[in-house]
């Protein structure tokens, strides 16, 4: 019996060391669950991370992208309208020529029509320079006033027209682009 009481012991002893091994298993697959676990949530940590870094780098793109096209077009803005302040003492110019061609009548027949033919060339040469810049006049004889174009200087009777519609240009209009230079002064209809 006393070989039973040593089998019983050794027995009890492996099913200790049996018992403390599947602990110990248990114990290690616990930790690494719990590893897994804390693994994936830095995962998905990360990702979020990343695509908020991701969403923030397509914001800061976008922004770099609108700011080249503003700076372009100020760019485009800038050298189409720089030469205004140029094309406005030019203007002095060209009604100093219309006003001269229209005097040029008066005096020596001979004399007045070399003049007229040599002011008339100097205003041609000079539309051309205007258009090469982008400079035009305004077409206002005949044509409804429109604020935006034309300064009205007089009124004047005139049961042909409709009121409103401009009569006679006492200094010519210009725009440059699309922009006005100066506006024409005009006497319009009542």
């Amino acid at each position: 019996m006393k070989k039973n009481k040593n089998n019983s012991a050794t027995e009890d002893w492996e099913d200790e060391e049996n018992s403390a091994e599947l602990n110990d298993e248990e114990n290690a697959h616990d930790e690494e669950a719990s590893s897994i676990k804390d693994l994936r949530i830095e995962v998905e940590k990360l990702k979020a991370d990343n695509e908020k870094l991701h969403e923030d780098f397509l914001r800061a793109y976008a922004d770099a992208e609108n700011t080249k096209k503003r700076c372009a077009q100020e760019l485009e803005k800038n050298s189409k309208y720089a030469i205004s302040s140029f094309a406005k003492e030019l203007l002095v110019v060209a009604d100093n020529l219309h006003r001269a061609l229209e005097a040029a009548d008066d005096g020596d027949a001979e004399q007045m029509k070399q003049f007229k033919e040599g002011v008339k060339l100097t205003e041609s040469e000079l539309m051309k320079v205007f258009k090469k810049f982008g400079i035009v006049k305004i077409d206002a004889i005949g044509k409804v006033f429109d604020p935006g174009l034309h300064r009205v200087v007089q009124e004047v009777e005139d049961k042909e027209k409709p009121s409103g519609t401009i009569v006679a240009e006492l200094q010519t209009g210009y725009m440059i682009n699309d922009r006005l230079l100066r506006e024409a002064m005009v006497i319009v209809s009542k």
